[in-house]
């Protein structure tokens, strides 16, 4: 994808950067080192040794979710074989990630097995891969890193299960053990429905958004990291946000309560309750997207 560099109204075009990773090694510990940065994720632990290989990096989401990451310097065919090798093992090691978990960050914090990640991080990816990850049920998400120069970085998700689909797609009944935005809204009363609704289709319409809804704390949008999630009661939403408190211009009703104490990856929560303020916390929704572009 073209960047261009904006200089006294001219556009000059930033000329991509291949050498800025050396080595796949460089790229790892690249990542590994700003992965709540530029993925939003908790950073666990790399080169990961297991019986058959080394897992190149293991992380956590804010959910609670374990996340495997592979990366590959350049493009190559096997990345995903590999890494749906490394999700297998880790399936059948759950106690030794448990256990991790607990080492690097505390007792407190438990592991959500529903469906574990995995992001496949490269240059490029052959049209065998686009086309057999699509074939696949575990939760795969191919990321593509273009290194420009001028110390510039850009990623652009390849391939999400997760991507927005239409509300009439969304909200089909729950399949026997899974969750979807149906699961999610079932209990609610008609107010709450539309609010969500409402707030769906507007973030719908930004840019290189995903919806994941198959989990059981919430709904969750994000774009390479999470920005909102909103979990239900009977008759409001609590909306998560990755900031705990916001301009007074922004947030002159001071909705935005700080969570951040307790609720890592989200440090604000808004209680909406009414119709009339939902294009208010959209508002505030907008802000807390901004922060991960």
């Amino acid at each position: 994808m073209p960047l261009f560099q904006v200089i006294n109204k001219k556009v000059h075009q930033v000329p991509v950067d291949l050498r800025q990773f050396k080595n796949e090694a460089a790229l790892r510990d690249f990542f590994a080192d700003n992965l709540e940065d530029l993925l939003g994720l908790r950073f666990l632990g790399k080169e990961f040794q297991t019986k058959d290989g080394r897992i190149d990096t293991l992380a956590i989401d804010e959910t609670g979710t374990p996340v495997v990451i592979e990366y590959k310097w350049g493009e190559k065919d096997n990345i995903l074989s590999q890494g749906l090798f490394y999700i297998d093992w880790l399936k059948e090691n759950k106690r030794l990630f448990d256990l991790l978990v607990a080492d690097k960050l505390g007792k407190e914090n438990k592991v959500i097995w529903d469906s574990p990640r995995l992001l496949l991080i490269a240059q490029g990816f052959d049209r065998y891969t686009l086309s057999a990850v699509r074939q696949v049920k575990n939760s795969v998400e191919l990321i593509k890193y273009t290194p420009y120069s001028a110390q510039t970085l850009f990623l652009e998700t390849v391939y999400s299960p997760d991507t927005v689909k239409p509300v009439t797609e969304t909200t089909k009944k729950k399949e026997e053990g899974a969750y979807n935005i149906d699961y999610h809204i079932g209990k609610v009363n008609n107010e709450v429905k539309e609010m969500f609704y409402a707030m769906q289709e507007e973030i719908k319409k930004w840019a290189s958004v995903e919806e994941k809804a198959d989990q059981k704390v919430g709904i969750t949008y994000r774009t390479t990291k999470s920005f909102v999630r909103f979990e239900f009661g009977k008759s409001y939403i609590d909306v998560l946000v990755r900031d705990s408190r916001y301009d007074h211009k922004i947030d002159p009703k001071g909705m935005v309560k700080d969570i951040s104490s307790f609720e890592w990856g989200y440090k604000g929560r808004i209680k909406l309750k009414t119709k009339e303020d939902v294009s208010y916390v959209l508002d505030l929704i907008r802000q807390s997207y901004e922060s991960t572009l």
